[in-house]
């Protein structure tokens, strides 16, 4: 019989090329796919709720399987837990419908930028690898202000890279909160999904607000343009975190038999994993299942 187990995942993303499998390269699907092959035995494709770049991080990222093993839920967290590497953790992991999907089921996320907004290095709090170090002070006020512009149904085509392939550039962002903690801005982006580096464009372009070299007011005209030359750089990948995603379990869409089409089930050749007789739908790090 087949299952859908779904994982959230912390990870640190400095020394990855990026959450999607890629050839040769070290990414965060593939480390995760290749602890799950190693203890269900048979091949695994890793669904991910955001195909995050490399060098970004995640406190909350989601990603599920579909399995034929009838391995309990807790003895599968420990096992892919235990052969993950020291920077991605198991946080939770739990069965749910067959037509779950981590990305297309999804209903919200939200993506944090944190700016450390001092001449100082963030090297006391040994926070380099996680904030945009920016040398010069910012103004979260102003910051705040023009951050409301972004709210609501717009076509961000402005603030999307060149690569985006979607069918529209037209997005909806729910809430984006600009908040200083000591020496840090924090943008929190709050939207049901999101083009290729639209937060950390929409980061740049407030930063070059708050540090004054652009007007409050600039957004919806940079918005009504379409034109991404209009907007700031695309802010450096180790200040963004996905730090959640948001699902109605109770109401997931109806979907095709996605799962047969996208996974593999062939069996594969590494070594079989011990089975504790423990039964459990549901797992996390904070309750280690006795």
């Amino acid at each position: 019989m087949l299952r859908n187990i779904k994982l959230l995942v912390a990870y640190d993303g400095t020394d990855f090329h990026g959450w999607q499998r890629q050839p040769g390269l070290r990414t965060v699907q593939g480390s995760l796919e290749q602890a799950a092959r190693r203890v269900v035995r048979h091949q695994v494709v890793m669904i991910g709720a955001g195909r995050t770049d490399a060098g970004v991080h995640a406190a909350g990222q989601v990603a599920n399987f579909i399995t034929r093993s009838d391995i309990p839920v807790p003895n599968l967290f420990r096992a892919i837990g235990g052969r993950l590497p020291k920077d991605i953790t198991l946080v939770h992991a739990c069965e749910v419908p067959l037509v779950f999907h981590a990305t297309r089921s999804a209903v919200r996320k939200l993506y944090r930028y944190t700016i450390h907004a001092s001449r100082g290095r963030p090297v006391a709090r040994l926070r380099q690898r996680y904030v945009y170090h920016f040398w010069q002070p910012l103004d979260a006020d102003r910051m705040r202000e023009a951050a409301q512009a972004f709210v609501g149904v717009h076509d961000f085509a402005a603030m999307a890279s060149r690569g985006e392939e979607r069918e529209t550039t037209v997005r909806t962002v729910y809430a984006c909160e600009v908040y200083r903690h000591y020496d840090e801005v924090i943008i929190d982006v709050e939207g049901r999904g999101f083009l290729y580096n639209q937060v950390r464009n929409m980061a740049d372009t407030l930063i070059e607000i708050g540090r004054g070299h652009w007007e409050v007011d600039c957004v919806p005209r940079i918005l009504e343009s379409r034109d991404r030359r209009n907007a700031g750089p695309t802010a450096p990948a180790r200040g963004l975190s996905l730090q959640w995603v948001a699902y109605d379990l109770n109401n997931l869409p109806a979907t095709d038999d996605w799962w047969v089409r996208e996974v593999s089930l062939e069996p594969d050749t590494v070594e079989p994993t011990e089975r504790p007789s423990v039964d459990s739908t549901c797992a996390s790090s904070t309750s280690s299942p006795e």
